[in-house]
Parts: C-alpha cells; sequence; structure tokens
C-alpha cells in the first residue's frame, strides 16, 4: 500500500469521524432517572437516616429570622414602645446561637453521610461497568477502541461522580429550605411573598432550555474526551512509540492529540459558559427583591392600606432575611436540575454499555465439564462453518463446513495460507468465537451446553503475540495459579527452559518485565509464558504460531518448551512454518475456510497437493536465505 505523507492521519481522522457517527446515533435511554435511583437501593437505610438530617437541617435553617422578628418588634423596639427587654433579647441570642452550632454539626455528619454514599454509588457503578465488560465476547473488543472503553470507565464515570455524590442531599435539602422558607414568608406577610416570587415560573422555563443545551454539549464532550483517550492508548504505548519512533511521525501524532484537544478545549468552554446568563440574571432579579420589598412596604405604609399596621420594621427585617436565605437553595435547585439535564447524556452513554449483551453466554441449563460423557481432552468439530460478527449472508464463511477430531493425548496441526481460518478455528474451541453452524464438542458434549469458565479451566493458550502485565516475572507467572509456591514456579520455567535465563537477571523471579514484557526478547517471552501455560496443567494446549516471529535460536528453544509443554496433553497447534509440525500425529491444511487435505507430513508429501506445494516454497525460501547469507 502506497504510504504517502499524510495518509496515516487522515485514516484516523476518519475513523474518529466513524466513531462520533456512532455515537451521535446511540438509542436514547429510557426511564434514566429509575436507573440512576436505582443504583442507590443497597444504601437506603443510609440515605433515608441522612435524608431525615437533611430535613431537620432545612428546617432549623427558617427558624432565626423568626427569631430575629422577635427580637426587633418584642426585646429592641417593643410595639408598646417600652424599654428594651434585656431577659428576652438574651434568650432569643441564646437560641439562636444553639440553633447556629447544633445545624454545623448536622452538616458535618450530612457532608460525611452523602460522601460515603455517593462515592460508593460511583465505586459500584464503575466496577459493574468493568465486570460487565469483561464478560463481553472477544468480537466486541476487535471491533471497539480500547482508550474509548478506558474512556467510559473513567471519563464519564467520573463525570457523574459529583452527581451521584451530592445530587440526592442538594435537591431534598434545598427543597425542604425552599419550601420553609416561602412557609415562613407567607406567615409574615403573604402580599410581600407574592412580590417576591413573581418571576420563579419564568425562570424555571429559561432554566429548562439552558439544560437541554448544556446537555447537548456535555455529550459532544464526553465524545471528545474518549476519542483523546484513545489517541493516548494508542500513540503512548510503547508499541505506538516505536512505530511513530520508527516513521518520524511524532509531529503527526502531536498534531493529531492538539487538534482533538482544542476540540475538547472549545467543548469544555463552551459548556462552562453555557448557562451563566441565565445564572446571573436569577442572581440580579433575586438580589433585586428587598429593593423591590423596600418599595412596596413604602407603598403599602403610605395608601394606610387594610393591614398595613401589620408591617413592622421586624417584618421587613425578618421578611429580607427569610428572602436573602432563599436565594442560596433557589439557586441550587436551579443548578442541580441543570447538572442531571446534562449528566442524562453521560449516563446515557454508561448505560447504554451496560446495556450490551454478550453475544456468547452460558445457557440456562449449562453443566460442568466434569460431567460430560467423554474424556476430557477430546475436542471434536462437525460441520462448522462461521462468519464474523456483522459480515453478511452473501460474503465468504471464514469457515465452512470444518469436521476433525483431536483424540486425548493427540496432537494435531492445521497449516495453509494466510487467512485460511486457522487461527479461528482455535478461538472456538474455548468459545471466544461461537459457531455460526455445526456442532464444536469438548468431552463429548457441544461446548454452549457447558459452562464457559469450566472449558477454559481445562485449556491453556499460547499465542503468537504473547502478553505480559507490567510486573515481576513473579506474578506474571502466578497469574495462571495464584497459589502457585516458588517451587512450582521454578518447576514450570525449567520445563520451559527459561529458568536459567530467569536467574541470570538482577533481581531473578522479582524482575519487572515492563509494559507488555519489552524488556525481555521475544523468545524470553514466549518461554514464560510457555511456563506459565505449564502451571496451569490443562489437559489441552491451543498453540497459535508460538514460534513465526522467532528467530532461528529462539524458535528452537521455544519449539523444545513446546515440546515438553505438548507431552501427554492433546495439542492442536496452528503453524506456518511446516518445519514445527512435522511430528503431528495428523494435520490438515486449510484454504478458503475448508479443510482441503488431512494426513501425516510424510503422506502430504507424497499425495504433491497444497501441502507439498507450501513444503516446496518453504524450502526454496530457505535456501534462499542461506545463498544470500553465504
Amino acid at each position: 500500500m502506497p504510504m504517502g505523507p499524510q495518509r496515516p492521519v487522515s485514516f484516523r481522522r476518519a475513523d474518529a469521524s466513524s466513531q462520533r457517527a456512532v455515537n451521535a446515533q446511540a438509542p436514547r435511554i429510557d426511564h434514566l432517572g429509575a436507573r440512576v435511583a436505582a443504583l442507590f437501593r443497597p444504601y437506603r437505610t443510609r440515605l433515608v437516616f441522612t435524608a431525615g438530617l437533611v430535613v431537620i437541617g432545612a428546617a432549623i435553617a427558617v427558624v432565626p429570622p423568626l427569631i430575629v422578628q422577635r427580637i426587633f418588634d418584642d426585646a429592641l423596639f417593643p410595639t408598646d414602645g417600652g424599654a428594651v427587654d434585656m431577659s428576652l433579647l438574651l434568650r432569643l441570642v441564646g437560641i439562636m446561637t444553639a440553633l447556629f452550632f447544633f445545624s454545623a454539626g448536622l452538616q458535618v455528619l450530612q457532608t460525611w453521610l452523602t460522601s460515603t454514599v455517593g462515592n460508593n454509588v460511583t465505586g459500584d457503578l464503575r466496577v459493574r461497568l468493568f465486570e460487565h465488560l469483561q464478560a463481553m465476547e472477544l468480537g466486541f473488543f476487535t471491533r471497539t477502541k480500547t482508550g474509548a472503553i478506558q474512556s467510559r470507565l473513567q471519563n464519564d464515570v467520573g463525570a457523574v461522580s459529583d452527581v451521584l455524590t451530592n445530587t440526592m442531599t442538594s435537591i431534598l435539602g434545598n427543597t425542604v429550605t425552599v419550601i420553609a422558607s416561602l412557609v415562613a414568608m407567607i406567615l409574615i406577610d403573604w402580599r410581600l411573598t407574592i412580590v417576591a416570587v413573581f418571576m420563579m415560573p419564568i425562570l424555571a422555563l429559561i432554566q429548562r432550555r439552558v439544560g437541554q443545551v448544556r446537555a447537548r454539549i456535555a455529550g459532544q464532550t464526553q465524545e471528545s474526551l474518549s476519542e483523546l483517550s484513545a489517541i493516548t492508548q494508542e500513540s503512548l504505548s510503547v508499541s505506538g512509540i516505536l512505530l511513530a519512533k520508527s516513521f518520524n511521525r511524532q509531529g503527526d501524532e502531536s498534531r493529531r492529540y492538539r487538534t482533538e484537544s482544542l476540540v475538547q478545549v472549545r467543548l469544555q468552554v463552551r459548556q462552562a459558559m453555557s448557562g451563566q446568563g441565565f445564572f446571573a440574571l436569577v442572581g440580579v432579579i433575586i438580589a433585586s427583591v428587598p429593593a423591590v420589598i423596600y418599595l412596596m412596604s413604602g407603598i403599602f405604609l403610605s395608601d394606610g392600606a387594610d393591614g398595613a399596621a401589620t408591617i413592622t420594621a421586624g417584618t421587613i427585617v425578618a421578611f429580607t432575611t427569610v428572602q436573602a436565605r432563599l436565594l442560596q437553595p433557589l439557586m441550587g435547585l436551579m443548578r442541580v436540575a441543570l447538572d442531571l439535564q446534562t449528566s442524562a447524556a453521560v449516563f446515557a452513554r454508561i448505560f447504554e454499555y451496560l446495556d450490551l449483551r454478550p453475544a456468547i453466554q452460558d445457557s440456562p441449563g449449562a453443566i460442568d465439564v466434569a460431567g460430560a460423557p467423554g474424556p476430557v481432552g477430546r475436542v471434536e468439530l462437525r460441520n462448522v462453518s462461521f462468519r464474523y460478527p456483522g459480515a453478511t449472508d452473501e460474503s465468504r464463511p471464514t469457515l465452512a463446513d470444518v469436521s476433525f477430531v483431536a483424540e486425548p493425548g493427540q496432537h494435531v496441526a492445521l497449516v495453509g495460507p494466510s487467512g485460511a481460518g486457522k487461527t479461528t478455528v482455535l478461538y472456538l474451541v474455548p468459545r471466544l468465537y461461537e459457531a455460526s453452524a455445526g456442532s464444536v464438542l469438548f468431552a463429548g458434549a457441544d461446548v454452549r451446553d457447558l459452562t464457559t469458565a469450566s472449558i477454559i479451566d481445562r485449556i491453556g493458550i499460547v499465542s503468537q503475540e504473547t502478553y505480559l502485565f507490567h510486573a515481576t516475572v513473579r506474578e506474571n507467572l502466578r497469574y495462571a495459579k495464584p497459589d502457585a509456591t516458588d517451587a512450582e514456579l521454578e518447576a514450570a520455567c525449567r520445563a520451559a527452559n527459561i529458568h536459567h535465563v530467569i536467574e541470570g537477571f538482577e533481581q531473578g523471579y522479582d524482575t519487572v518485565v515492563g509494559e507488555r514484557g519489552y524488556r525481555l526478547s521475544g523468545g524470553e517471552k514466549q518461554r514464560i509464558a510457555i511456563a506459565r501455560v505449564l502451571l496451569k496443567d490443562p489437559p489441552v494446549l491451543l498453540l497459535d504460531e508460538a514460534t513465526s516471529a522467532l528467530d532461528t535460536v529462539s524458535e528452537r528453544l521455544v519449539q523444545a518448551a513446546l515440546d515438553t509443554a505438548a507431552h501427554g496433553r492433546t495439542t492442536i497447534t496452528v503453524a506456518h512454518r511446516l518445519s514445527t509440525v512435522v511430528g503431528a500425529d495428523v494435520i490438515h491444511v486449510v484454504d478458503g475456510g475448508r479443510i482441503v487435505e488431512s494426513g501425516t507430513h510424510q503422506d502430504l508429501l507424497a499425495r504433491g497437493g497444497l501441502y507439498a506445494d507450501l513444503a516446496a516454497e518453504q524450502i526454496a525460501a530457505a535456501r534462499i536465505i542461506v545463498d544470500e547469507s553465504a
């Protein structure tokens, strides 16, 4: 394929655009509020207790203004014209002070409870999403960017963390405070109350419109964060850095990241500014209410209207005090309403993943392999056909009518041209993919009638691309058997012909191998992977091109380790290099998704078919290499 200077960048941008298009067309999640509320169900006892504290705290908050009215009208300026009542004044001030201390204590306890519940709910949601993704079939991960998945777990769940932590108490506390304040205002003077709340319905309508805009921006922001995570994961992994340096494309990667970062900056600014004008308007209106109250009080007093005598200095001070206390909870409710509308788009993205159903699941009556009718280690494919998810019926199937049997302890090899479907056969045995037609049998039972976990427990897989964690050699080995002793680790490594290499490391088995094992050579990684499988000690071994990427010396060492690992086990090997499978009990030649030849190495050479052609090509290639090196 020609590689012009802009080709990789434009390809990736097109991929990002198509991903956004998919996200934009994602179905809306119904009953979102009920689903979010269900997240709090395990903590309902704490929530009820917290709600009680919130109600008590909100109710207490409106008592001081009423005391202020008594201080002015009964203690400082008695309506009967008498002297200051110091005894009453001291009692009222003492009550107010006690209420403030009590309210502060309630606030501390309430904050601890809400923080505990909210963060637990956030953690539960993150773990639930992670576990759900772990259950998804392999095909989901082959068609979804790793960075996009990481973004759902980190950015999306993080974006709703504050909502989960503060929303419930904010709504409840502010609602109670608003209602209590309105009741207190009506008790003080109903006419001034009408004046104070006149603009509220209009503000509520404006708030709803602002919330819709913010929700739309929030969805776009999370999609952009997802793309940033994907770029980071691709470009800053060891493989990504190596590729960029190999082609001197660091500048292109930086430009790609900078372009998406600018998109994120613009969206963040838009999200931060959306609604600011609305809240400024709300602040101005509510802040101006006291001035309007003073004006209306003057009008009532000057006109001598009925009931004007009830408007005293204490009435005005108490009313404006209550009204001032109404500002914060009212603004809080409006902000929470906007946050809920904004977070709805993010919750929808989270629930979109939670609503995914694994294409491969255990059937209701699935049994353990131990209860299967045949011997453990027997693998059979009967007339199996397979198409990858998303392929049309008109397209050529990856596998078509494939049948063979691997008896316990037998070594079966699959060879053939690239793309023939050999690796797909291996993935069907542990049910990483599901056969489109026909049956895959393990221990005499259809794999669809067995629990997937019990199948996997009896299978060891060594692939061409060995994956090691950024951890010590010991920790990577114990991934197969967490309770393995050091003696068992050493025995497995000796069998895999890697113990002497590990002992040569400065820190031995405690050596950190680096991301994906990049501190080790290809042959060393493969032999550690083989040791890991030996530690698992499965009756069935699946080898997928385990030596194809190695040099001759490493291949010889790894092949010796594989021969040891395969001894006494049912082994199915996928190989390009025919030299690695000449000793197999039976070799199946796969071409175009079908088995076209079967037999031993000598039988297939004698037939002069595809296997013989492949062998001749490899021998000729080896001779050319030898001649050139000479």
